[in-house]
Order: structure tokens, then sequence, then C-alpha cells
């Protein structure tokens, strides 16, 4: 029989439901957990009367809404070689299509050359030369392949790997903290690896270049753009392109600050150089890529659009929800810090509806936390509230796509950690691309409090956000409607369906964290039943 009355049962807890306009049996069967009773400070159940319209979207979003990052450190750090094992390209693969974009602050710090040959260079002693003449044969073996060029390596290959890292981390973790970074080479070996990481991954690179790079009259000096387009031309990699990572924080980075008409030019000037190189004369450009619209910054942005809004394809902004002094889950369930997100993009929306009325808009840049994230916490369940309130939240404004700080590297925002094992917001992430379609509706909420005030029924706290189903879903059936939810409330909550919902089939899906731990686990259950990867295939512990 069809659901008409559903239960977001747990405080803090996700929960996705399909709702079908035909009768279909469920392909996930949802197990109560086993109450042991009300836990202190439980409070009753509240109904809520809940409905959807359906004639029409709100808006209607790219189908690479969620895309992700990769950050420059990965060159640093080694894993950067490792982008072809095949676990890691399978698992990139079940989040596409989507954009991944190679950038972030080291970007500005970041130089291309053409050598084909892996050199070595000077290295603490753990980097062996074995370990080496390993990344070399592995090339080589990779170069033979046709297609797809993934690999399996060696479990011992990659421990030597991990340790590499684990030290390096520590230099990389203290470069972001003193706001000081070194300079970073990537060859024309390292390029072709992460083409072929997003190719096979059925991704497409976007890739940011150095704006750093100035000649005496502080103009950008575009040379070493140049010959790392005309070397990604003659290799056919069909890549889009970004100027520059926040160049509103050049000034703290101990370099001459950037104002809207001198980064307008800078775009035209990366405009007019693509432009140059045939295989690239159509390709697409973002930016300006700018951090959180405070005063200075909305000034950046405005200047920007004033002077060269037209440069860009699509205007892309960032926004990270804390800084280095959150330590508590209970700071990454604050509704002031979810709504943070509505205020910003309510800015951003206004400058570019102002100065590029029409022009699409992208949050180029999002992570739970700033510099790294937040150990024990960014990387948990806990961030899954407002990583999930983020996509939701996005998409209601029309944000076309959002890229996720970041897929895989160092720090503790990561969704996938250095064992290539899935975080909570990889899970959450391959749960949207299953069921989440690119058309938004409306929700319509109502029910009982003790002030009514319509439209305002416990706004905060319960966030309801509704799209038509994707038609990649397996239990896609036409007329078929997504509905997400975050309960941040401490009591239950009894949803009923009303108006165009009632009476209709619904297959929920309600993620919990796993273990002990509780709401800073790594480890997340889909009604119940663990989700976990076995081999190369993503697989989960019920059908889709």
């Amino acid at each position: 029989m069809p659901r008409a009355l559903l239960t977001a049962s747990f405080g803090s807890s996700l929960w996705l439901a399909l709702m079908v306009q035909s009768l279909v049996s469920s392909t996930a069967t949802y197990k109560k957990p086993v109450s042991g009773g009300k836990r202190a400070g439980f409070l009753e159940r509240t109904l809520i009367l809940l409905d959807v319209h359906t004639r029409s979207p709100v808006k209607v979003l790219s189908e690479n809404f969620l895309s992700l990052q990769l950050d420059p450190a990965i060159i640093k750090d080694g894993w950067l070689d490792f982008l072809s094992s095949r676990r890691l390209v399978t698992l990139a693969r079940g989040l596409s299509p989507a954009y991944v974009r190679f950038g972030g602050k080291r970007s500005d710090f970041l130089r291309f050359e053409n050598l084909k040959a892996k050199t070595r260079g000077p290295g603490p002693d753990y980097y062996l030369k074995n370990y080496e003449d390993d990344i070399v044969r592995s090339d080589i073996a990779l170069d033979k392949m046709k297609g797809c060029r993934v690999a399996n390596h060696p479990t011992m290959m990659l421990e030597l790997q991990r340790e590499k890292a684990s030290q390096m981390h520590q230099v990389l973790l203290k470069e972001q903290q003193d706001n000081i970074y070194s300079d970073t080479t990537i060859t024309a070996r390292s390029l072709d690896k992460l083409y072929n990481f997003a190719d096979c991954a059925g991704l497409q690179l976007l890739y940011s270049l150095n704006a750093l790079q100035r000649n005496s009259d502080t103009c950008w000096n575009s040379s070493n753009a140049l010959g790392l387009l005309k070397y990604s031309a003659s290799k056919k990699y069909n890549m889009s392109w970004e100027l520059g990572n926040e160049p509103n924080g050049y000034g703290d980075l101990g370099r001459r600050g950037l104002n809207g008409s001198v980064l307008a030019q800078d775009h035209q000037q990366l405009r007019n150089l693509l432009q140059s190189v045939r295989f690239y004369s159509r390709s697409a450009l973002y930016g300006p890529n700018t951090g959180l619209p405070r005063k200075s910054h909305a000034q950046l942005l405005e200047g920007f659009l004033k002077n060269g809004g037209s440069m860009v394809d699509v205007v892309t902004w960032q926004h990270y929800y804390t800084g280095r002094r959150v330590s508590k889950v209970d700071d990454f369930l604050k509704t002031r810090l979810l709504d943070t997100l509505n205020d910003q993009i309510t800015k951003v929306l206004k400058i570019v509806n102002t100065h590029a009325p029409g022009k699409r808009v992208w949050l180029g840049g999002f992570g739970p936390a700033w510099a790294a994230g937040t150990s024990n916490l960014s990387d948990t369940f806990a961030a899954s509230f407002l990583w999930l309130n983020t996509l939701g939240m996005s998409a209601l404004h029309g944000i076309d796509v959002v890229l996720r700080h970041s897929f895989f590297d160092y720090g503790f925002s990561r969704m996938v950690d250095q064992n290539f094992t899935p975080l909570p917001d990889y899970w959450l992430s391959l749960l949207f691309k299953r069921l989440v379609g690119q058309r938004v509706l409306g929700v319509q909420v109502a029910g009982l409090q003790r002030r009514p005030r319509p439209g305002r029924v416990i706004r905060d706290k319960l966030r309801i956000y509704a799209h038509c189903t994707s038609p990649r879903s397996q239990s896609y059936v036409r007329g078929s409607i997504t509905i997400f939810i975050i309960n941040l409330h401490r009591s239950r909550k009894k949803i009923k369906l009303a108006g165009s919902l009632r009476n209709r089939s619904v297959q929920q899906y309600l993620l919990q964290p796993l273990g002990a731990e509780g709401l800073q686990s790594r480890s997340v259950l889909l009604n119940g039943e663990a989700l976990q990867i076995t081999c190369v295939c993503v697989c989960v512990s019920t059908e889709w």
C-alpha cells in the first residue's frame, strides 16, 4: 500500500524519499531501528503537512550540478601519480556526469613545464629509489594501454605512498595555516595523468591557471599559461579554464592586491589567449572565483562584472561555512551557520543581476570548513548536514553548479580517504546523483506550532527540498519526485503527504551514522544497512 504518512524519526538525520505517481513496489525496504526508549530531552513527534508544486519547476539546473574539485596539493604529496587507480576512478565515475576543477590556493603557485621524463628532485630519505622506479614502470605500462588507462597498484607501493604523503601533509597543513605557499611544478606527464583520470571517470576537467605570475607593470604574465594551452591542444584535451583562486586574498599572500578593473583586464587577456589557440577558441572561461561577498570582496566582484563580465561564461565564487575556530559537532548543526549560505547567495545574485543580468552563477568552491577542514569533523557524518543544505539551498536559488572541495586530497574535507574508502559526503553525493534530477520544485509546508506563521513552520531546523527524480534512477517512473529532508530537531517529525502527493507510493532512503562515534562517524547506514564498496564496483547493500 502507498504510504501517505512518513516519519523523519531521528533528531539530526538526513532523509530522502522517492515519490512516484503510480503504484510500484518499493525497492528499498526501510527497517525501523529498534528504540531503547526515549532519549533524554527527546520530544514528542510533530505533524507536518507536505505538498509539492509539480506543475512547473522553479529552477532548472545543469546535469553537472553536483561537481568536484581536486587540489593541486596532490602533486606535492604524490597522490597525483595514483589517480589512475581503478578503485579511485570507479568512485569518481559514480558521481558523473560532473565537472572536476583542478584548483585551490596552490593554483597561483603552479607552473607548467613540458617535461615528459620523470625527474628525481631532492627529497627526504623515505622517498626511495625503488619507489620512484615503480612509478616509472607503472607509467610505462599505462602508456601501452588503449583508451582509459587504469591500474591496480601493488599494496606495498600504496603503503610507501601513504607514508610519504603523511609526512608531506604536515608541510602542506603548515603552509595552509601560515598562508605561505611554495612554488609547485606540474609537468606534461602530470597533466596527462590528471586528464586521464577525468576522462576515464566521465568528468569534464576545469583547470585553474596561475594568476600571480606578473610582469613588472603588474599585468598578468601569460607566457607559462600559453605553453600549457599549446601542449593541451596538441593532445586534444577537452578542457575549460579559470584564472586564479580567490583574488580577493592576494594581499594576504604578500602580493599586491587586485581591483576589479585589473581582474577584468586579466580575463580579457586570457580570453584573447584562448582564441589564439585554435583548439580552445570556443572553450568556456569561468571566473572570477572570489571569496565570500563581504564588503571588499563584493566590491571586487562588482568591479570585475562592470569592466569584464562579458569575458566569462559563468560567474563563480566560493563559500566555506567555518574557519579554524570550530571544534564541536554542535557547531556544524547550528541553523545560524546553515543560513549563512542563503545570505551569501542572495548578495552574490543581487550583484550579478545588477551588473551582468542573465549570467549563470556557480558555487565554484565549497567546503564545510576553510583551511583544509577541521580534524575529526569535516570528513565525518556531521559535515553531511552542511553538504545537503548547500545542495538544496543552491538549487532553490538557481545556482547552476556546486563544486565540492575536495574529492580526494590531504586535509579533513575530502570525500574519499587515502585508503580509497568513501566517506559520508561521498555516499550522500552518490545517492543524490542517483535520485535527484535537474528540475527544482516548490515545496509547501504546514504544521502545528504555538504561534502559527504561514510558510514559516519549523523553517529553520526542518529543511525540505523537492526535485523531479533523475531519469538515470533505476527506480524512475515518469512523474516521479524526490524529496530530501534535513532534520536538525531533537524531536521526531511525522510528515503527512497532502495535495498532489496524497496516496502516492514512497521509497525511503534514510542516512544515519554507523558506530559508537555517532555524528563523528566516517561510516554510513542506508535504511539500517552499512554502505561499502566491494572490489572495483560501487555497491550498496540495498538495490536502488
